[in-house]
């Protein structure tokens, strides 16, 4: 925690008295706080307490009515190294969810580049109810971290499920947050995203409907976490951002199988998360091909088995990562893919489920490997991405 930077949001709940030990505790671990309170939090503690606790000033306002000074949220979300929101109430969470901005703790949540961690405080009935689960759901599937409340006795005096965290916990689960984000350190890992174009003639070529989200926001994962990069990547419109990323671009599932050799060599683990064409033209016009009355008839012939190669080559201490996107008999599918291939483990997903498959944020996978599987709900692509690299490290 040394050196982090952390936003706290403070709402309107009799358990922003915590904020404080949350605060006090966060700052002995070496972190520095500047805290974001909602006007119907400071009816519950004051800007005075925390400010003298983080030696900041408290915002709560998009400017200050005094002298004009502008509070800007989206400054506040590329400083933060991660924001908690503690406690969150049922109205601050229906807000994020849903992307009502009507205060200053809203607008830096929106404009926050780090991970957010949301600690929920409400009476039982409140937390069981529907809309709170359908809106926590909703926040799972952005990506952002929900730290379950405990049970206990609440302010209603009633029994239950409700309770914010106690502050020593949630400092704990940053704690292991943080920590994790380094357990790749020193490693190579190799990455196919995208589709490969496979040419007919100058403007015409085979392809599919692949994005590369998925294989991009792995390659962010691994990187965050402290790996060397190489993202093999076919044509697609997105960039990579971290430092620690290599890309390499191609075009063909030839060119894709070469670039991914070469690199998997020396790699620590290679993750093949790219949908490569399994059938390419026999030849390449070298001129359009003119419409003509007859038919046309393409020949083609199969690409490389990028996956069957580098499994055959695997060294050991190597792991290698496959993916399978099925539309039938999907979990057979995988398996018999997984021996074939010689992976560690393959990530399962399916087009019968809804969000899930190209073109989308989201994913629904099942990570299968000789032991056994394990279904994973729809959640946004880049916390799929976390859950994936959580195993990889483990494998590793």
């Amino acid at each position: 925690m040394k050196g982090k930077k952390i936003v706290l949001g403070i709402t309107g709940s009799i358990a922003a008295y915590k904020a404080a030990i949350l605060i006090r505790g966060l700052i002995k671990k070496g972190a520095e706080v500047q805290v974001v309170i909602t006007p119907a939090g400071k009816e519950f503690i004051t800007p005075i307490t925390l400010s003298a606790l983080t030696s900041k000033p408290v915002i709560s306002e998009f400017f200050s009515q005094r002298d004009g000074t502008w509070h800007s949220h989206v400054d506040l979300g590329l400083w933060a190294d991660a924001m908690i929101i503690a406690p969150a109430t049922a109205s601050t969470i229906g807000k994020m969810a849903h992307g009502v901005a009507d205060n200053m703790l809203i607008t830096t949540y929106l404009s926050m580049k780090a991970p957010v961690f949301v600690a929920p405080a409400m009476d039982l009935d409140m937390f069981a109810h529907p809309s709170t689960q359908k809106n926590l759901d909703i926040l799972r599937s952005y990506g952002n971290h929900i730290i379950e409340p405990a049970s206990g006795e609440l302010a209603s005096h009633l029994v239950g499920k409700g309770r914010m965290e106690e502050p020593e916990k949630i400092i704990e689960v940053l704690e292991t947050f943080f920590s994790q984000q380094q357990d790749l350190l020193g490693k190579k890992i190799v990455i196919t995203a995208g589709p490969t174009y496979e040419k007919i003639d100058p403007v015409r070529f085979i392809g599919n409907y692949s994005s590369g989200k998925m294989g991009y926001a792995l390659a962010e994962e691994c990187a965050s976490r402290g790996a060397e990069v190489v993202l093999v990547s076919g044509p697609v419109t997105l960039q990579a951002h971290h430092p620690n990323i290599r890309r390499v671009d191609v075009e063909s599932a030839q060119q894709m199988y070469e670039a991914a050799r070469k690199a998997y060599a020396d790699a620590d683990a290679g993750i093949l998360c790219a949908a490569v064409a399994d059938f390419t033209p026999e030849q390449a016009s070298e001129q359009k091909i003119k419409r003509e009355k007859d038919d046309l008839v393409l020949r083609l012939k199969p690409t490389q088995d990028i996956a069957a190669s580098l499994g055959a080559s695997k060294k050991q201490g190597q792991v290698l990562v496959g993916f399978a996107l099925e539309t039938n008999d999907e979990a057979s599918n995988a398996q018999g893919k997984l021996e074939r291939k010689n992976f560690d483990f393959i990530v399962l997903n399916s087009l019968n489920d809804q969000g899930a498959g190209f073109r989308v944020d989201t994913n629904k996978i099942t990570i299968i490997d000789r032991e056994g599987a394990t279904p994973y709900p729809l959640k946004d692509k880049k916390e799929v991405a976390k859950d994936i690299i959580d195993r990889l490290a483990k494998t590793i």
